[in-house]
């Protein structure tokens, strides 16, 4: 049997995890090589998953024969640059969203993909969790009639670190958190985004706001075709990770999220009522794992991927959409081809 040989860029606490499963959990793959700018940390994960090759520049590890296909797993940032490189180099691509932290970028790196026609996957890993698939299903087959509204909730745990902020590595909360509600409020309603009014506050930390970041933030979303929509980011939830989705139909409602696992009337940050999830690794474990495997079966077998770079165009669109009502106090459009918040580019590559 062909296995794909991947190669992994950024091997931090996600493309680790990334790393691991293709390397124990994915038999069609053969985790040909690792990367990161911080060699020492490519080479100790590269011992401890028996893998030969590790590297300190991605463009060594393009070169590698054995490489087929990358996997991208550095900060957001980088990502819009990582996937011109690759898309050069006629290899593959999985990349963890967002696809890029401005629209000038993403349709740099769309047009790099097209260019060498290679295929490119976003990494929006909760559309292959199994509670989300299956009210996909539900509202693919009309059980709750014509979605009218949309609801989501993201509540990380951790309290982020000032050195988060102070790296300027990755965007702010929009990118880097509620990016993959956007991409659900597109997918499970089956319909395009069109307006946004974002709020956001940093009251209990106010220091990062000078890295123009948030804590926590609400957008309401409205909707070509009519529904309406609201998304809540909080990165400082310290009584659980809290992930929880609502579709309204015309003729039902689908929830999603660990509504019978999380009763808690009142959390704290001792703890609540049941166990609660308490990092997105473990909460979406089945899920990350369920996503390589698809990209590799689908790269083995010639088939587009499952999430497009238009996912991730869209996503991303809505995401700049949302830095701008943040910015400009007032609801913003919708636009794919808009010029966005250009940030500073950076090498991906040493």
């Amino acid at each position: 049997m062909h296995k794909l040989g991947i190669g992994v860029l950024g091997v931090g606490e996600m493309g680790k995890r990334h790393a691991e499963n293709l390397r124990r959990l994915v038999p069609e793959a053969r985790l040909a090589a690792v990367a990161d700018v911080a060699a020492d940390r490519a080479r100790e994960v590269a011992a401890e998953l028996e893998v030969e090759h590790s590297f300190r520049s991605f463009d060594a590890m393009l070169e590698h024969k054995d490489v087929d296909a990358v996997l991208i797993a550095t900060p957001d940032k980088f990502h819009a640059r990582a996937i011109c490189e690759a898309a050069a180099a006629g290899k593959d691509i999985l990349c963890e969203k967002p696809l890029a932290t401005d629209l000038p970028q993403a349709h740099e790196a769309l047009a790099a993909v097209a260019k060498a026609g290679v295929r490119l996957q976003i990494g929006f890993m909760r559309r292959y969790d199994p509670a989300y698939e299956a009210a996909m299903r539900r509202v693919e087959v009309g059980e709750i009639g014509e979605p009218v509204i949309f609801k989501s909730v993201g509540r990380d745990k951790d309290v982020p670190p000032l050195a988060a902020y102070q790296s300027n590595v990755n965007g702010m909360v929009f990118y880097n958190n509620t990016i993959h509600d956007f991409d659900l409020a597109r997918w499970l309603m089956r319909d395009e985004v069109t307006d946004v009014h974002a709020y956001t506050t940093v009251a209990i930390r106010p220091e990062i706001a000078q890295y123009g970041d948030v804590v926590a933030s609400v957008v309401n979303l409205k909707y070509q075709r009519g529904a309406i929509g609201n998304v809540e980011s909080y990165v400082q939830a310290i009584y659980g990770y809290d992930v929880r989705t609502e579709i309204v139909g015309s003729k039902g409602s689908i929830f999603v999220g660990s509504v019978d696992k999380m009763p808690a009337t009142f959390l704290t940050a001792g703890g609540g009522v049941h166990v609660l999830a308490d990092h997105f690794l473990s909460r979406f474990a089945d899920a990350y794992l369920a996503e390589v495997r698809d990209f590799v079966h689908n790269m083995l077998n010639d088939r587009p991927p499952r999430v497009s770079g238009e996912d991730g165009l869209r996503a991303l669109a809505i995401a700049v959409a949302a830095e701008n009502s943040h910015l400009q106090g007032k609801s913003c459009m919708v636009a794919t081809e808009q010029s966005g918040q250009r940030r500073d580019s950076q090498t991906v590559s040493s």
